[in-house]
């Protein structure tokens, strides 16, 4: 789109901790972790401290053998040298593939051999719990970025490389590979470039356009998703103090977040929903706050209202931009203090102008509608190259310019995007899924969790989770369902069993296929003991 294209010379992912330090040497960026490569930085390092560990680590990179185009797979435990590895080989022309620390043995296995002989970069804990031997022989080198193995060369060995001046590569070229939620299968590896994710920068920059002084900025971003890269230049390259957490316990977030006193807050939907509790800390840890901002799923209304009901600013927002892996942000849409209870949480806003298009293909040869949803496509210039190793895969979600996002919704006559179900989540005769989980968290102050999921002999089951596990009120449950669809009754399970993605999403059909095994489909309305 024409205003993602204009003067875009790539996003230039290595230099960003090195133009960071140009700008605002001082400037902070805060932990609430150790990093595994370097425990003796401590968790408050200045941008030139941030910059000068990224090019030792490139250098030390470099000496191990990568060089421009290289593949280096990093899958290590959860901190944010995942990050700080990414952008190191990135400095030296290296194409990062980030795995989550989640993903399981076979699955890594499985994309590495997708990869064809990367490097791998992993740690001893990693080696010795999930991952099988056969990663030795499917990576050219293995590097351990904390921990000894026979088999491995540590990063610290490695110490003392002679430093290598940033490379600079062009725009199209590949910078970075991200791997999809997976909630369907073995996850995808979306292949970014340095000007796919500038495209993708714009727009997220609007969100901080109006922010007049550099307050603090607090995220909580899976570490292996492309959404941290463009939110730490948004923030870095503006000279915004930064927070980055691994732990999103809203106990330990409390107490930082009384001391940080941030402005900003970038979080993944379901983080967002553990934070409501924040809302009631005697702490206040989110007085402060001036925007909250996600650009994942859409959220609920009440985890909305309620979060920026907390904040003591003059007139808090809620950002939240319907986006994917693989296109990056869409479309987007700001709640303020007084949106109504009963606001339409499916509808996640409107296009960029001059950014992203979005358009709703018919499956029955009508308009789309809430009661008839069609397919949602997008366009724009921060979509993804291709997957890794599976281009055809790819070809079939492209349809030239748009995207296919594997999402059913509709248009407003005012031209807002309502998000009605996945399309592999539909289930025909029920109407929207996500809408009726709205409806019950509004209605339920105790839910944390409530995803309904198909049964294969009888209704939709719910799988609800309640604050502190505390057995579901049955009553208020079935005065809650009373006006809504017939589903079976609700199955209570504890919110650290349910399946999730990597940004926890719940994949809702491996749930659907956990709950096939240990329970037999009930007949009987929602409200029934279950």
């Amino acid at each position: 789109m024409f205003l993602q294209r204009v003067g875009n010379r790539g996003i230039r992912l290595g230099a960003l901790f090195d133009r960071a330090a140009a700008r605002y040497p001082t400037n902070v960026l805060l932990l609430d972790h150790d990093l595994d490569i370097a425990p003796e930085r401590g968790r408050a390092m200045t941008m030139t401290d941030v910059a000068d560990l990224v090019s030792d680590f490139g250098s030390r990179l470099w000496r191990a053998g990568l060089r421009p185009g290289d593949h280096v797979v990093i899958h290590k435990s959860n901190a944010f040298d995942i990050t700080l590895l990414a952008v190191a080989a990135t400095r030296i022309g290296a194409v990062p593939v980030l795995l989550s620390p989640q993903l399981d043995g076979e699955t890594v296995t499985a994309l590495l051999r997708r990869v064809d002989r990367p490097y791998l970069i992993t740690d001893a804990a990693q080696l010795v719990g999930s991952l099988p031997d056969a990663v030795f022989d499917l990576s050219r080198r293995v590097l351990l970025a904390s921990g000894t193995h026979d088999r491995a060369t540590t990063l610290a060995e490695l110490a003392g490389a002679p430093r290598i001046p940033a490379l600079e590569l062009p725009a199209d070229h590949p910078t970075l590979v991200t791997h999809t939620s997976g909630t369907t299968g073995i996850p995808k590896l979306a292949v970014h470039t340095a000007f796919s994710l500038q495209a993708r920068y714009r727009p997220q920059a609007l969100a901080t356009a109006m922010m007049r002084r550099r307050e603090p900025v607090a995220i909580h971003v899976s570490f292996v998703h492309s959404r941290l890269f463009t939110a730490l230049a948004i923030a870095l390259l503006r000279g915004f103090p930064v927070a980055v957490l691994a732990d999103a316990d809203p106990q330990r977030v409390a107490r930082l977040f009384a001391r940080l006193r941030p402005a900003v807050l970038e979080a993944h939907p379901n983080t967002y929903m553990s934070w409501e509790q924040l809302a009631r800390e005697p702490l206040r840890p989110l007085a402060n706050v001036k925007l909250f901002s996600s650009t994942f799923d859409a959220l609920h209304p009440r985890t909305v209202r309620t979060l920026i009901g907390a904040s003591r600013r003059r007139s808090p927002k809620f950002g939240q931009i319907y986006g994917q892996s693989e296109i990056g942000p869409t479309v987007a849409r700001s709640y303020g203090r007084h949106r109504s209870p009963e606001a339409d949480g499916r509808c996640v806003g409107i296009p960029f102008p001059g950014m992203t298009g979005v358009r709703v293909v018919s499956r029955d040869g009508k308009r789309p509608t809430s009661s008839s949803p069609g397919y949602i496509e997008v366009s724009s210039d921060g979509r993804i190259r291709t997957y890794l190793g599976e281009q055809e895969r790819f070809d079939r979600q492209a349809d030239e310019g748009w995207w296919r996002m594997g999402d059913l919704g509709y248009r407003t006559r005012w031209g807002c995007l309502h998000l009605m179900d996945r399309e592999v989540d539909e289930i025909p005769g029920f109407g929207s899924t996500l809408s009726v989980e709205d409806r019950l968290f509004s209605r339920l102050s105790d839910l944390t969790e409530v995803v309904i999921v198909p049964s294969e002999n009888g209704l939709p089951r719910p799988v609800v989770c309640t604050r502190d596990d505390r057995p579901l009120d049955q009553r208020a449950w079935g005065e809650a369902v009373a006006d809504l669809p017939d589903m079976a009754a609700p199955v209570q399970w504890r919110q650290a069993d349910l399946p999730q993605t990597a940004t926890a999403k719940i994949k809702r059909l491996e749930l659907a296929r956990l709950l096939a095994r240990t329970q037999h489909p009930d007949q009987g309305r929602a409200g029934a003991p279950a």
